[in-house]
């Protein structure tokens, strides 16, 4: 039979998955049994046409371009509404907040973004090196050669701009054109415009009052038709995740997994172990993990499946708000600014790892306490480093490994299994945003915990 024929049967299996979905939603199956069993779904469906139709075959490729209209189709609809989101609820929340406290909530998140990704940094070396990994005696194939060449011109185009343009760049000369979210450091710009924007307002308020009401009451109502599109797109959740898991385990190269085994597997250690110190952080202010783990899981489980810690924005920061009642500024803030500052997959643990696995062809013990403490120093300003640019784990690699004066060619080697490493470290990420929202919330007092600590998830 030709190749159309078995994509009409996989197109067709794949709306009979979406109805199962559907039934299970006008039943009120719960939104987190629905994400999760999606997931399943996606896995189980790609691995049989995996292990039908082989690596690489048309007629996965051809099916895959069909179910990409539901999974790039439900990403793309969330970066939609990622700029829109950040513009009007940063503007939102600030002009709701007392301006006193504003400088106190954003240094908070940046601190705790800072210091859990320092601390992930420290996980990722210790896994590395009690896994033994070493960059000795990996092969590189064509691929990988041509990524590692790829990588050598990104490093120069990225130490031909320093750090400090790089920072400077997060203030936007176009605001309009950073809101078409183009720019490398399009989040940052906006939420650095939506803050002098609602500063302003501020200032208005006592010399002109009025006009300072209005634009509260259209930012208000903006703010409402905004939350509303969240709401909308998230429905979609679960059909999203069941094309995103099924064109993932599809298309997926196993045999060059395989090869790369053991990074895999000390890579999910160690975001595993820095998941469970989220845990006992959350334990450490008082607050159930149990619960942040029950409402937090549609998230995850998305951000597991989509690998983008910026299509993930919408429920990072709906979840914060509705499910673990975390207040509007906060929730906003570190959601925005945990795209960029402080990824503890991408920008702690995947850096850490590669220079322990580099150091010691070059002669250096990756266990000095003098190398640990520069590694780690390194990573918590490269973070900071890489705000204004495009690239995520990439450019953190490439950053601290060529200020520790280690060769960045691993970075190339790993091409083969970055999609799935990446997958367990943007669900980090995002875990990473929404502590910073909930530890900050706590601290200055502004934590709903009837709202965190009941039972009842708050449905899309």
């Amino acid at each position: 039979m030709n190749t159309s024929f078995y994509v009409i049967i996989n197109i067709l299996i794949m709306i009979a998955l979406i109805y199962i979905l559907l039934y299970l939603r006008r039943k009120r199956i719960s939104f987190t049994v629905r994400v999760l069993l999606a997931l399943v779904l996606g896995i189980v469906f790609g691995g049989a046409l995996q292990l039908i139709f082989g690596t690489g075959s048309d007629v996965i490729n051809s099916s895959v371009s069909w179910f990409n209209v539901i999974g790039t189709g439900y990403v793309r609809l969330l970066r939609m509404i990622v700029i829109p989101l950040i513009f009007v609820s940063i503007v939102n929340a600030i002009i709701s907040q007392d301006s006193k406290n504003l400088g106190k909530m954003a240094f908070q998140i940046i601190l705790i973004l800072i210091i859990t990704m320092a601390i992930s940094a420290f996980i990722g070396a210790g896994v590395a090196k009690a896994f033994n990994l070493s960059s000795e005696g990996l092969v590189a194939g064509e691929r990988e050669q041509q990524a590692s060449v790829g990588i050598e011109q990104r490093l120069e185009d990225f130490k031909s701009t320093p750090i400090q343009q790089q920072l400077i760049e997060i203030i936007p000369i176009n605001p309009f054109y950073a809101m078409t979210g183009q720019g490398s450091s399009s989040t940052l710009s906006v939420v650095f415009f939506a803050a002098v924007v609602a500063l302003a307002t501020i200032g208005i308020r006592k010399s002109k009052p009025e006009a300072a009401e209005n634009f509260v009451k259209l930012i208000q109502t903006l703010h409402a038709i905004v939350m509303r599109m969240v709401t909308m797109v998230l429905r979609l959740t679960p059909y999203g995740v069941l094309a995103l898991m099924t064109r993932f385990v599809s298309t997926s190269d196993f045999s060059e997994i395989k090869r790369l085994i053991q990074f895999v597997i000390a890579s999910y250690v160690a975001l595993a172990i820095m998941f469970v110190i989220h845990m006992l952080i959350l334990m450490l202010f008082r607050l159930n993990p149990v619960s942040y783990v029950r409402k937090s899981a549609p998230v995850l489980m998305f951000a597991f499946s989509s690998r983008s810690s910026a299509g993930t924005l919408p429920l990072t920061i709906n979840n914060q708000i509705r499910n673990l009642g975390v207040a509007d500024g906060h929730a906003n803030l570190a959601g925005s600014l945990g795209t960029s500052i402080g990824q503890n997959g991408c920008a702690g643990i995947y850096p850490a790892m590669l220079a322990v696995m580099i150091a010691p062809t070059v002669g250096i013990n990756p266990m000095a306490p003098a190398f640990l403490i520069k590694l780690i120093i390194i990573t918590a300003l490269a973070s900071f480093g890489i705000a204004g640019v495009g690239g995520g784990a990439t450019f953190a690699a490439l950053t601290v490994l060529s200020a520790m004066g280690l060769p960045v060619g691993l970075v190339g080697l790993l091409i083969a299994i970055e999609p799935l490493i990446d997958m367990g470290r943007t669900l980090l990420n995002v875990s990473g945003s929404m502590l910073a929202g909930v530890l900050s919330s706590k601290l200055m007092g502004e934590l709903d915990t009837d709202i965190y600590n009941r039972e009842k998830i708050e449905e899309v």
